[in-house]
């Protein structure tokens, strides 16, 4: 997500970090490449020589009163990119329910997926879900919605033959009331047209939602700006989803035209997958930017696979009992990947994000990872169960059932027991201790 306008940052960090003192001179070199960085990244320049100017005359101020602490400056750049962001951001209250959610925007821009990302998100908070197909306009967006529905196990009502909108509504609307969440899929347009003004008009009027959620894509840049005005003046949105941040150099300037253009940012979308959906926190966003890490995202993320890969009562079964096998162990690589990349991951410690780790190194742990789950895929349930009992005559069959060598699946067996001696360490009182500052017994609300 932003990976250049991020690494551009963190090397001026770094940069800045590695000075021996602070004076004048040093300052205007690392607001310098600040500037270049955002500029890079497609933010506007008005803005940019904004958020630089404020940098400058700030710490000026610490300078002129004598030595200045580098973390000082640091936490200048990180509050005024955050203030820019829209400060303590804009997170979704359900204050009634059902509570309803209307999405729109322009072909695209990915509504149909960030419907059913939001389902998700709001289902793994113990929420009812319930999704509406009424974009009559694009072929195959009923069918596209159900089918995501059925994988992510969220209903979805809609009429594949219905032409007008508005009576999807109101044909399915006696039964809203049976759940908490409602999220409404409209049509899109090319461009913002008045029968679609029209047509999202008698929508939201049979609707009556309780937000209006503009899907707006990252590569769009610094244009999202007029695009989220018109929108808000023509449909008087509550709010915006930025989708596409994972694959566009134009992210920074989307994501800070839409943060100042008076419609808040709701959510972000990350990447392709349909847990890739995250509230935006301008503050755990620029931690990130900066490499300052987000740990609060980080537990999130592994608390919500968690309990989809077993209820909590097996989680803390399974913990307090100390007992790690196999298949533990490969439900922990599937939960990894689930969360992204190993250098997204990293990102998110603090620290880590500013640590000189080489991309080739993470690649090879990365691959190590895809290894390891397919050598573990290609063992009998004794085995995976029993990893004590596997010999070399079993290693010799699971090298030539998984295409591997011996000597993956002794690494493979060396890293696990290392793992299951620090389970088997961690038992009882710690384990429950550990789970209960791991928040397993109650996720987190937004």
């Amino acid at each position: 997500m932003l990976d250049k306008l991020s690494d551009a940052l963190k090397n001026s960090i770094k940069k800045l970090v590695s000075s021996i003192f602070i004076d004048e001179k040093t300052l205007n070199q690392f607001v310098n490449e600040i500037q270049r960085a955002l500029i890079q990244s497609d933010v506007n320049i008005k803005l940019v020589f904004e958020i630089s100017e404020n940098i400058k005359k700030r710490a000026k101020e610490e300078i002129g009163k004598g030595q200045i602490a580098k973390e000082f400056i640091i936490k200048i750049v990180y509050e005024e990119l955050v203030k820019i962001l829209g400060g303590e951001g804009h997170k979704i209250e359900i204050s009634q329910k059902p509570y309803k959610i209307l999405l729109i925007g322009l072909f695209g821009n990915g509504k149909t997926t960030s419907a059913a990302k939001i389902a998700r998100f709001f289902k793994n908070r113990g929420n009812k879900v319930l999704m509406v197909a009424a974009d009559t306009f694009r072929p195959a967006a009923y069918e596209q919605l159900l089918q995501l529905g059925e994988q992510n196990k969220i209903p979805v009502v809609g009429n594949p033959n219905e032409k007008i909108s508005s009576n999807i509504i109101k044909k399915f609307k006696d039964e809203f009331s049976k759940y908490d969440i409602i999220i409404v899929d409209s049509s899109g347009r090319n461009a913002l047209e008045e029968d679609m003004i029209k047509e999202i008009t008698a929508v939201k009027e049979e609707l009556k939602p309780n937000e209006i959620l503009l899907v707006q894509g990252a590569d769009v840049g610094q244009s999202a700006k007029e695009q989220v005005e018109a929108f808000k003046k023509a449909l008087n949105i509550t709010g915006v989803i930025v989708t596409k941040l994972d694959g566009t150099a134009k992210g920074g300037g989307a994501i800070t035209a839409c943060a100042v253009s008076g419609a808040p940012i709701k959510f972000i979308g990350t990447g392709e997958k349909i847990e890739d959906i995250e509230v935006f926190d301008p503050k755990r966003f620029v931690s990130r930017l900066l490499g300052m890490g987000d740990l609060d995202t980080l537990l999130e993320k592994a608390q919500e696979l968690m309990k989809e890969k077993m209820p909590e009562k097996d989680i803390e079964k399974r913990l307090l009992s100390g007992n790690f096998n196999l298949n533990d162990y490969i439900q922990q690589i599937e939960m990894v990947s689930k969360m992204g990349s190993l250098s997204k991951i990293l990102n998110m410690i603090p620290g880590m994000g500013l640590a000189n780790i080489p991309k080739e190194i993470i690649n090879m742990q990365e691959d190590k990872m895809k290894k390891f789950k397919v050598i573990i895929q290609s063992m009998t349930p004794f085995e995976r169960e029993n990893p004590d009992k596997i010999n070399h005559s079993r290693m010799e069959r699971i090298a030539k059932g998984s295409g591997t060598d011996i000597s993956d699946i002794k690494e493979l067996l060396k890293q696990f027991m290392q793992i299951r001696k620090i389970v088997k360490n961690l038992k009882g009182k710690d384990i429950e201790k550990m789970a209960k500052r791991m928040g397993l017994s109650k996720l987190p609300k937004i």
